[in-house]
């Protein structure tokens, strides 16, 4: 069957529906890097809907934990959860928006994706291998730049994190001695000396305000506080800038794009333009709901969101999902029920995707 477009889908939430909810109140907690689009899409409901929102940047992590807890109306991560985690919690997950993170440096005299980098010079940087910042295998990639006789300093996540997951995710695909020792985790055993800070703010001010620091951040972050973002070296052998156009290439290269399967990272994709490390985020439900009412207003604003939020995606540095992801996560939220196994308030989808189910 013609893939069904989100946007269909999504005119079915009608002014009179929306209207329904103005008085209710949307709670939400989890990732810090996707805080700026829920924070954006709040403010854009409440204006239209008289509704309010309240997210919590809480990490990836702990937004698992609460939507497991049935704590908020929806949980946020940048990881999509394993399917035993789903099965186990009886949770959902679909797509949000298209993201990419960005190692941040605070250099002298080394400005804005000046510096240049490899994904194997960077993992072990970040395993405590290359200890200064003029150490022999970074000046060979930055010929043109005085590179300072600084120790390096490490700023990381002190939270379980959808962003070091992904970092790490990537770090793994190109370095076999990283992949060996740590993986992809939300939390890793950072070398002795790091500096840990909560939330991707609190290492956004973390790398700010350390001189010879490298980080890591969602790019939306970069601009934000002032920070000199790095080229990578991409898995085409390329050395690019992030951009949302990076983030968009590796997304057209991926089987989120060609297949509209979203359960797979998006770090290492091909392509010449095609940033490494790209992520998606994404939105947690309960399959069984023990709170409907709350569900329900989470589920309002979410599709409210999808229809109504491209341009504020684009705004704060993200991509937008393509039609047919959209089209799969929205069949998701046919799957959600009350604690007596019926369906939720189904005036959000239409009666041929129900039939459907």
């Amino acid at each position: 069957m013609k893939t069904i477009h989100a946007l269909v889908i999504m005119l079915t939430l009608t002014l009179a529906q929306a209207g329904d909810v103005a008085a209710q109140a949307v709670t939400g907690a989890g990732s810090s890097a996707a805080a700026p689009i829920y924070r954006s899409w709040a403010r854009a409901y409440t204006k239209a809907t008289g509704s309010t929102v309240g997210y919590e940047p809480v990490g990836s992590s702990a937004g698992m934990q609460r939507i497991q807890q049935q704590a908020v109306g929806f949980g946020a991560t940048d990881v999509y959860p394993s399917e035993r985690e789903l099965g186990d919690n009886r949770l959902v997950a679909l797509p949000v928006a298209i993201t990419g993170i960005s190692p941040i440096v605070n250099l002298p005299k080394v400005q804005d994706a000046q510096l240049r980098l490899t994904g194997e010079v960077l993992s072990r940087i970040f395993m405590g291998q290359v200890a200064h910042w003029n150490a022999p295998e970074i000046v060979a990639l930055n010929p043109d730049i005085a590179l300072p006789d600084l120790p390096i300093r490490l700023v990381v996540r002190a939270d379980g994190s959808g962003t070091t997951y992904n970092f790490a995710d990537y770090l793994g695909k190109v370095s076999a001695q990283w992949k060996s020792a740590h993986g992809a985790n939300t939390r890793i055993q950072w070398p002795e000396g790091h500096l840990a800070f909560k939330g991707s703010e609190g290492v956004a001010k973390g790398v700010r305000d350390t001189v010879g620091a490298i980080g890591y951040v969602d790019f939306g972050y970069v601009a934000e506080y002032g920070l000199a973002s790095v080229q990578m070296k991409n898995a085409d052998g390329h050395f690019i800038k992030p951009s949302v156009g990076a983030f968009r290439s590796a997304l057209a290269n991926s089987e989120w794009a060609t297949a509209g399967d979203f359960h797979r990272t998006l770090t290492q994709q091909p392509g010449k333009s095609a940033w490494p490390i790209t992520m998606g985020t994404f939105v947690v439900f309960p399959r069984i709901t023990k709170n409907a009412e709350q569900t329900t207003q989470a589920l309002k604003f979410i599709v409210w969101s999808f229809l109504h939020g491209d341009t504020l995606v684009q705004e704060n540095n993200f991509v937008r999902l393509p039609d047919r992801v959209q089209a799969s996560a929205f069949k998701v939220i046919t799957y959600i029920r009350d604690a007596h196994g019926h369906p939720l308030d189904l005036n959000l989808i239409p009666p041929y995707v129900q039939a459907r189910r």
